[in-house]
Order: structure tokens, then sequence, then C-alpha cells
């Protein structure tokens, strides 16, 4: 069949025309990806993904507020609490939706490996013994004991921060 076509031509005819599309198209390809990735990257820049921990002893015992945001037009964030004790456990557990801005989450020692959660009219409770959290309907608005911190946004970043220590 290579012997056909070199004999009546079409080889010849055909190869610079084709070589010549596979150059251009080629590089318009490689401009349309190169554009693509420009775009992806300006979609994502708007994007939070970020996780901030309350180290409660050493890296293995810990509170972590995980927050995702799929699309940057999207005005809700997933928000989720890691809850670590390890090695016995670590657990991973969806909690209500926050807004694109943080709302400070205020950290109260609630007992012996409880913590009180607290973020706009919502509270939650945190165990590490276990590694649970569930929604808690607080009779009365009050903290269950003594202010650890709070998760707030610092330098435009979600952050921990400590109580000042009580005098």
């Amino acid at each position: 069949m290579g012997v056909r076509m070199l004999e009546t031509g079409a080889r010849d005819a055909g190869a610079p025309m084709s070589i010549r599309r596979g150059v251009r198209g080629g590089a318009g390809r490689a401009l349309r990806r190169g554009l693509a990735a420009v775009g992806l990257l300006a979609v994502l820049a708007g994007c939070e993904n970020s996780a901030t921990a309350y180290m409660i002893e050493g890296n293995q015992h810990a509170l972590i507020l995980v927050r995702e945001q799929k699309f940057f037009w999207d005005d809700e964030l997933r928000q989720a609490m890691v809850v670590s004790r390890l090695p016995a456990c670590q657990k991973r557990i969806r909690i209500h939706p926050g807004s694109a801005t943080l709302v400070e989450m205020k950290i109260y020692a609630a007992g012996d490996g409880l913590w009180a959660l607290h973020q706009g009219a919502r509270w939650y409770l945190a165990g590490t013994e276990e590694c649970r959290v569930q929604d808690w309907d607080n009779p009365g608005d009050r903290p269950p004991g003594a202010l650890v911190g709070s998760f707030v946004l610092k330098d435009g970043a979600p952050a921990f921060v400590p109580a000042p220590a009580a005098k």
C-alpha cells in the first residue's frame, strides 16, 4: 500500500499539508491548554481550603476545624471537625456550613475529654474519648466551662488563638 502511495504521488502532496496542520494544531492545543490552566487557577484562587487546630496534649490529641469551598462563587463553605486522640481514634465529622468569612468558633472546656464549641447561634459538643461531635441545644446559651480559645481569622487565614490566661 505504501508503494502505491509513492507511485501516485499522494504522499508527497499530502505530507507537507499534514505536517503544517500538525504544527498549527499542536501550537493551538498548547495555547488552549495554557489558557485553560490560567482560567482554572483564577477560579480556584477564590476557593478556601483550610484547616486549623487546637492542640490539646501535643499533636496526637486535637480538635481541628476544616473549611472547604468547592467553587469561588459559593457563599457557604463546608465545615468539619476532626476530633483526634491518637492512636485510639480520629474522626472527621461534618458540621453545619459556614459563611465565606469565618465566624468565630469559641472552644470551652466542658469536662474530662469534652469540649463545647460555639459558632454563631450554634453549639456543638466534641468528645475525644470516642472522637465524637454532635449538635448541642444549650439551654440558657451559657458556656459550660472556661474559655480555652477560639478559631478566628488572623491575617486573613483561619487560626486558633488561645484565651488569655486567667489571673
